[in-house]
């Protein structure tokens, strides 16, 4: 085995719990062998290593050889998993139908015929109980091999039914695969761009996503079809800012899951980035009220007993979680609480640091330097963003590189850094061109912040006035109104306008949006 799949031998043993651990040990012991006991060494040597180190392995134990150890290794990650698979079967749905499906091919390849076939309806139901349709496929290929070799009294009714439940369920499997596909591909796209720049990519995006809908009619969807429908619009919607429509969406999402109890384990992930996406929206639409009562559900989902969380949805919940406890002080202009909620969000980063891909990462960087600026910390938010804009992975949401760019720039104004101002308008200027991402917003701030030096203090207060005025009609601009999601220029211009500080302009504006959201 390779030193790359030594490395995956080590993360996957550093990545079980104590009774996993324990489980294995009980598992491994069962049999007997010389080979077995090198297994269990070679389970303890890694497990007490802090960095995978395969020489210190080999010092601290002479028995074994180097080689034997890249056996001895591949055979190990197969038997860590075979017990991780046998611990865990009963409470994964998949894992619990694959078992079936397998244990009634094992059947079926003795002549055992009857038995698998029993097996094999216990595996449908359950499949069925849990829109498992992927696997239902499996079940319905084995059991077109079996009817024929039961000799049954209706075995011309079951051929007759198999046929349209077969197609029936490819036609399924089609349009999930569909949905699927678009709801990837626009995220692929969100990934790269951010939000639609201009008509081009809205054409762009709304071509793709009317083109590739296959013709269906909503109330005749199955649980599955419509989970996947819903999650693609949600993406569509959130893409071209219609923040509404993505609420609608996603508020539709939740509500087929929590009117479908029986799934929500099977397909946790799924129904965890649903909340998530109501809770964007919400607080998109400074719904603060539903966003708190959103966050309860989704804070209360960790502590049902009912449901058996991963490892890997802990961790979505956990991003998750952090990212709305930022937003939530964002909704409330909360600038002084939430940089101390930013102080204990970046350090529980560190725990999940490996887990977390470069967009993530960049997202939290921008929160963190937007929470900083608005409580007047500019040499903190400074920080983070040169963060975002030393990152080498260029694709990955340059738009926010973009406005990362940007907010430098006004927090080096804010810090009387003259010289480092006009050499970050230049550079900021060449990086948006390249992106092909200078459009009026930015022009204009760029202009104005690169003539900033020239102005005497008299002239000042009428040049913010000026770029005030000339901001505000994008505001309701299909495109250039994105650039306010990243950030609120207008309240810190009228901050320098009447001589107030920032975040209480902003926590003003805030708060009259709630209440506004509020009456509707």
């Amino acid at each position: 085995m390779s030193n790359k799949n030594s490395d995956q031998l080590f993360q996957l043993i550093q990545s079980l719990n104590k009774g996993e651990k324990r489980h294995f040990k009980l598992y491994a012991s069962r049999h007997k062998g010389g080979e077995n006991a090198k297994f269990l060494k070679l389970f303890d040597l890694i497990n007490n290593q802090t960095n995978y180190n395969e020489q210190k392995i080999l010092s601290k134990d002479k028995t074994l050889k180097p080689s034997q150890l890249p056996n001895l290794k591949q055979n190990l990650y197969k038997q860590v998993m075979a017990s991780l698979r046998m611990l865990h079967s009963g409470n994964d749905i998949n894992l619990s139908v694959r078992e079936i499906i397998d244990n009634a091919t094992i059947l079926y390849n003795r002549c055992l015929y009857q038995q698998s076939y029993k097996t094999l309806e216990k595996g449908k139901e359950l499949a069925k109980k849990y829109e498992k349709n992927v696997l239902l496929l499996d079940i319905h290929n084995l059991e077109k091999k079996l009817i024929s070799k039961i000799v049954k009294k209706d075995i011309q009714h079951r051929i007759d039914g198999l046929v349209p439940e077969g197609e029936e369920l490819v036609k399924k499997l089609t349009n999930i695969n569909t949905f699927s596909n678009l709801s990837s591909k626009l995220y692929g796209l969100y990934i790269k761009l951010g939000f639609t720049r201009n008509s081009a990519d809205f054409e762009i995006v709304n071509s793709f996503l009317y083109s590739s809908l296959p013709a269906f009619k909503e109330e005749n969807l199955s649980l599955e079809e419509k989970m996947y429908l819903y999650n693609a619009f949600v993406a569509y919607y959130f893409f071209i800012q219609d923040y509404r429509r993505a609420y609608d969406y996603a508020k539709k999402l939740v509500a087929l899951f929590e009117g479908n109890n029986n799934i929500i384990q099977s397909k946790l992930e799924m129904y965890v980035k649903a909340i998530n996406s109501l809770l964007d929206s919400q607080s998109k639409l400074s719904q603060y009220e539903e966003f708190i009562q959103t966050s309860l559900k989704f804070e209360a989902i960790i502590s049902r007993e009912s449901l058996k969380v991963s490892d890997n949805v802990a961790y979505l919940m956990f991003k998750y979680s952090s990212k709305h406890k930022l937003d939530k002080h964002f909704m409330l202009g909360e600038f002084n609480k939430g940089v101390i909620e930013v102080e204990d969000v970046a350090n529980n980063l560190e725990i999940y640091s490996e887990k977390l891909n470069n967009h993530s990462k960049q997202i939290f960087y921008y929160k963190f330097a937007c929470m900083y600026f608005g409580n007047d910390q500019y040499k903190e938010a400074i920080t983070w963003l040169n963060k975002i804009i030393n990152a080498k992975d260029e694709d990955i949401r340059s738009d926010i590189s973009g406005f990362a760019r940007i907010l430098i720039l006004i927090s080096h104004y804010e810090l009387k850094n003259d010289d480092l101002v006009e050499y970050y308008a230049r550079s900021t200027y060449r990086f948006l061109a390249k992106k092909d991402d200078l459009h009026f917003y930015q022009k204009r701030i760029l202009r104005f912040l690169k003539r900033l030096n020239t102005l005497t203090r008299d002239n000042l207060k009428e040049a913010f006035s000026e770029l005030h005025d000339q901001l505000i009609p994008l505001t309701v601009n299909p495109y250039e109104k994105r650039a306010f999601v990243y950030f609120d220029i207008i309240s810190w211009l009228e901050s320098k306008i009447n001589n107030r500080p920032v975040k209480e302009v902003i926590r003003e504006k805030a708060l009259k949006r709630i209440a506004s959201a509020n009456q509707k």
